[in-house]
């Protein structure tokens, strides 16, 4: 069961997300289909808060200097890394998040999403599709890799 919670939380976390939690619950030989729904689960649960909390987030943390710097580097970051979201929106949220690269994951294509002032509708649709397809293409990575050895 601490596996199972250990899955979880690497799914939740903006680092990891299901490309850790994945990866790590195979490895302790939790069934497939358990691992599979956890992480994308995992992953999905701290995105949907995050886009609706984000802006009050952002403004509260403007109110001390390290916060605005922080804010001022999230955002400038975010723009330079997620330009498909601004130009495709959903579709462009879909493949960033789905391609499974260091800092394309579900919480840079949330704070991307809420930059760009993408309806959450769309957000949704983007989100869960990148995430599920990340999850898809992780998963073969890691039975691929596990299968050699």
């Amino acid at each position: 069961m601490k596996d199972i919670f250990i899955t979880l939380g690497l799914a939740m976390l903006p680092v990891f997300e299901l490309r850790g939690a994945i990866p790590y619950g195979l490895s302790k030989s939790i069934p497939f289909f358990n691992v599979f729904l956890i992480s994308i689960l995992g992953n999905l649960l701290p995105v949907i808060p995050l886009y609706f909390f984000l802006e009050k987030l952002l403004k509260f943390s403007e109110k001390f200097s390290f916060g605005k710097k922080f804010s001022t580097w999230l955002i400038n970051r975010t723009k330079a890394k997620s330009k498909i979201i601004e130009i495709y929106e959903t579709i462009g949220l879909l493949i960033f998040v789905g391609i499974p690269l260091p800092m394309t994951g579900a919480w840079t294509g949330t704070i991307a999403s809420v930059i760009f002032g993408i309806k959450f509708k769309n957000f949704l649709l983007g989100i869960t599709g990148g995430v599920l397809m990340a999850g898809i293409i992780v998963s073969l990575i890691t039975l691929g890799v596990k299968s050699i050895f």
